[in-house]
């Protein structure tokens, strides 16, 4: 016989975890919410969800709770606070923090909530508002491998993907290394624009290609097949196609460069780019002259 459902609790209603949170509503084994902002519980009362006035309360609750707060010290605070979760949860309770934190702060809360028998995971979630409207977002776990289990069936209501990366501390670590692609992505994307405009190319209709190929080729996620970031052994399987690649993206580069000096377009994205992407893509370093 399964275990009954886990009664959840959701601390946080914003852009993110208030879509997150709603497809939890009618969970099997309950769901508690609770925000500073009243307004924000009114569609979950209004669901039958039970709407909790302090996290301490929330607690009493529930045995798996999912946090998505501002930052560092609101996660803290909601923990540790004198109306906090620690102040009413039960030993065997998992909490899991879908907020962006400093790259220590999980290790640290987690030592908090071991003394009081709770266990702690980070779970840091990518694909922003949208997955979280759809239910398609994917989670970046670290922590307990026991904890994990307990949560799984109820982060499949929001998430696609659950992945446990390690340890706690190992969900955030991934996540600031997603997020370093995607922000790292937009400034070259700036720079494209920049560069496309003063050529007179109209940027909607390029963004849609850009789109368009994106999801036929994986985008920039495509060239993460590779279990190490050290260089590629001439032997490996992957090594001829990653050598073309890199040898075609440096030409493509060099020539946008050249274009950026033919319209006056500055253009320091693509000359790092150029210097970086060998390496980038598994590539040795070439010999010096």
């Amino acid at each position: 016989m399964s275990a009954a459902p886990a009664p959840v609790g959701f601390i946080g209603l914003g852009n993110i975890g208030g879509p997150m949170a709603k497809r939890l509503i009618g969970w099997a084994g309950g769901l508690t919410v609770c925000d500073a902002l009243p307004a924000a519980t009114e569609p979950f009362a209004a669901g039958g969800a039970h709407v909790a006035t302090t996290p301490a309360e929330l607690a009493e609750r529930s045995t798996v709770i999912s946090i998505m707060v501002r930052d560092d010290a609101q996660v803290t605070d909601v923990l540790t606070d004198p109306d906090g979760i620690l102040s009413t949860a039960q030993p065997g309770t998992v909490v899991a923090v879908h907020s962006t934190v400093l790259a220590d702060t999980p290790a640290r809360l987690a030592a908090i909530c071991e003394e009081k028998g709770v266990h702690l995971l980070d779970a840091p979630v990518s694909g922003g508002f949208m997955g979280a409207h759809e239910g398609t977002l994917a989670l970046m776990i670290g922590g307990d491998q026991e904890a994990v289990d307990l949560v799984r069936e109820p982060f499949a209501t929001f998430a696609t993907l659950v992945a446990h990366l390690g340890p706690v501390g190992a969900g955030t670590q991934a996540k600031l290394a997603r997020n370093l692609i995607t922000f790292a992505s937009y400034s070259a994307v700036g720079e494209a624009m920049r560069l496309a405009e003063a050529a007179g190319i109209d940027l909607n209709l390029l963004g849609q290609v850009v789109r368009h190929s994106d999801q036929v080729t994986g985008g920039p996620g495509s060239i993460m097949v590779r279990p190490s970031a050290a260089p590629l052994d001439p032997s490996d399987g992957l090594y001829d196609s990653f050598f073309h690649g890199a040898a075609l993206g440096e030409k493509d580069v060099r020539l946008a460069i050249a274009l950026g000096e033919e319209l006056g377009v500055d253009t320091p994205i693509a000359h790092l780019t150029a210097d970086l992407l060998p390496s980038a893509m598994g590539m040795p370093p070439k010999a010096e002259s």
